[in-house]
């Protein structure tokens, strides 16, 4: 009887000296997980992020331009305010400030979005003083047909 107990107890030590190893790689799939989650929020996010001021843009059945790298996006709202971006500007320092803000001066791509309740007239004396600016690449911002 004392020597079960003796090779009991052995039996015992032998299986706690057995004590799995400590796993020393790290698991990337939870990282990779969030990482995914991440992608399609930023995807999600991103389109709604590129201009700030709700306007109701008309449909057009024209290509798109080729985009450049950091485009000025002059919007004219439904009650004939100017925004560059987002910034409200009035009619006397919409030049100066597209000068201020651009990388090659009058060589700049503006794009100019109108709403569709706008009026045609200020959209079209916004284009006159683009002009009269010397800027010559002026795109116009519209939706695609559905």
């Amino acid at each position: 009887m004392g020597m079960g107990v003796a090779s009991g107890g052995g039996g015992g030590r032998r299986r706690r000296g057995r004590k799995k190893a400590v796993m020393s790689e790290i698991n990337i799939t939870p990282m990779v997980d969030v990482m995914l989650v991440l992608l399609i929020i930023f995807m999600v996010a991103a389109p709604m992020m590129t201009a700030g001021i709700p306007l109701d843009l008309p449909s057009s059945a024209a290509a798109a331009l080729p985009n450049q790298a950091d485009p000025i996006t002059v919007g004219v709202t439904p009650d004939g305010a100017i925004f560059i971006d987002e910034d409200p500007v009035t009619e006397a320092q919409l030049t100066a400030e597209l000068t201020a803000r651009g990388v090659n001066g009058a060589e700049d791509r503006i794009f100019l979005r109108g709403d569709t309740s706008a009026n045609y007239g200020a959209v079209m004396r916004v284009m006159g003083l683009l002009s009269a600016g010397g800027y010559t690449k002026i795109g116009l911002i519209t939706q695609p047909e559905q």
